[in-house]
């Protein structure tokens, strides 16, 4: 072959837009997979999934529990974002990481998997409250190796899963069996122990975890209240869970859109109760789930959107019909309308009791008693500090993990 058979080589220096010199770079992000970034516990979902399909049920269990102690728990009252998020929902469907999360927490109870603590450190900490923040936070110090005692007011560990979640989706022997797993790694648990003074409580700990929850009804103003029979719903699932049922009569209103209005109108309806649910925005501003609401009237509960009470007159209710305005707040309208029932469920969400607190030197409290933290959660009281939900709306919103979060990698999500 002779040279002038060659193609010459084109010059591909002449511009910019091919060729050896480098005008854009890639730019690099290590994120966290969407399922992961959507969990409220911060579980590692991808790492658990790959240890399941190679048949490593136990380690899988044993990653889960890294950052959430109560899988089979978790596996029936989470709402799974996770599964929302799920990059193959946009092929086919999700994964179902919820269904396989109870298969892993229901394996773990039918086979007696256990724990085992680090060594001793000798730290004593304190947990004022046994709901999911204090179970979980004592759970993780006791991994560690601390010595941890729970006090709780109320006569059964569990918080709102027990008080606040109604049996029909969370079994209490299930909750039971979660929380004597904890017991078993040395966390003491002391119930009917209201803390009153934690000045004097506190002594002999090196360190105090504050997760009372939030278990106060809100209240608001109806002229004539006291002619009708009203009750506050967080009570209300609280007395039927200990057996002290309130009677009710053939109709029962509930008044709120959230998911402890639904929780209170689908208990109702069990005890033979006619439940209407009173809101005051329509369905796609309400704060309760979706498939809440659908399971609420596909078990009879009749849902009246926009109306807000005005006015009781024993087993009458006068409500106002409401319509929205550009920016989704309800507004009267003027038009009123008559329903009627014989008891009212206050179902408008809960506040917490801080009263407690307030002598405590160090900390500051905002308007509506909230505890001021800094980002690591702590007050201003050395060696306190607080849950990470601290006014969480219920149990169900599931921060299991006393750590509301572990981040790995850096993700650009925020």
């Amino acid at each position: 072959m002779r040279p002038t058979d060659l193609t010459t080589p084109p010059d591909l220096t002449h511009e910019r837009h091919t060729g050896p010199f480098r005008t854009q770079r890639p730019n690099y992000h290590d994120l966290l997979p969407p399922c992961n970034h959507a969990c409220p516990a911060g579980e590692n979902i991808q790492k658990w999934l790959t240890l399941v399909t190679e048949g490593k049920y136990r380690e899988a269990w044993e990653t889960i529990l890294r950052d959430n102690p109560m899988p089979a728990v978790h596996g029936r009252v989470c709402y799974h974002p996770c599964e929302a998020s799920c990059n193959r929902d946009k092929l086919d469907g999700s994964v179902s990481i919820h269904a396989v999360e109870r298969f892993l927490g229901d394996l773990a109870l039918k086979e007696g998997w256990k724990l085992t603590p680090a060594p001793a450190t000798g730290k004593k900490i304190l947990v004022v409250g046994a709901g999911p923040s204090g179970l979980s936070c004592a759970y993780h110090l006791a991994l560690m190796g601390h010595s941890v005692e729970i006090r709780e007011a109320g006569p059964l560990p569990g918080g709102m899963m027990h008080f606040g979640i109604p049996s029909y989706r969370l079994p209490r022997n299930v909750l039971e069996e979660e929380i004597k797993r904890i017991e078993d790694m040395g966390v003491k648990i002391v119930l009917n122990h209201k803390v009153e003074d934690l000045a004097v409580e506190k002594e002999g700990f090196d360190a105090v975890f504050i997760a009372v929850g939030a278990h106060l009804g809100k209240r608001t103003d109806i002229p004539a209240r006291d002619a009708g029979k009203m009750l506050d719903a967080v009570q209300f699932l609280k007395d039927v869970e200990l057996g002290q049922a309130p009677k009710l009569g053939r109709r029962v209103a509930i008044y709120g859109g959230g998911n402890t209005a639904m929780d209170a109108a689908r208990v109702a309806r069990r005890m033979g109760v006619e439940p209407l649910i009173i809101y005051r925005r329509d369905r796609d501003h309400m704060p309760a789930h979706e498939f809440e609401a659908d399971e609420a009237m596909a078990e009879g509960v009749n849902i009246h959107w926009l109306r807000t009470i005005k006015s009781i007159e024993e087993t009458s209710f006068t409500v106002e019909v409401m319509e929205l305005d550009e920016k989704g707040r309800p507004r009267p309208t003027g038009q009123f309308e008559t329903l009627e029932a014989d008891d009212l469920i206050l179902a408008l969400g809960q506040d917490t009791d801080t009263g407690f607190l307030r002598e405590i030197p160090g900390l500051k409290f905002q308007v509506d008693g909230t505890v001021i933290v800094n980002k690591h959660m702590m007050t201003g009281c050395p060696g306190s500090s607080l849950e990470a939900t601290w006014c969480q709306p219920s149990a169900r919103s599931l921060s299991l993990s006393a750590t509301a979060r572990r981040r790995r990698g850096t993700s650009t999500h925020g």
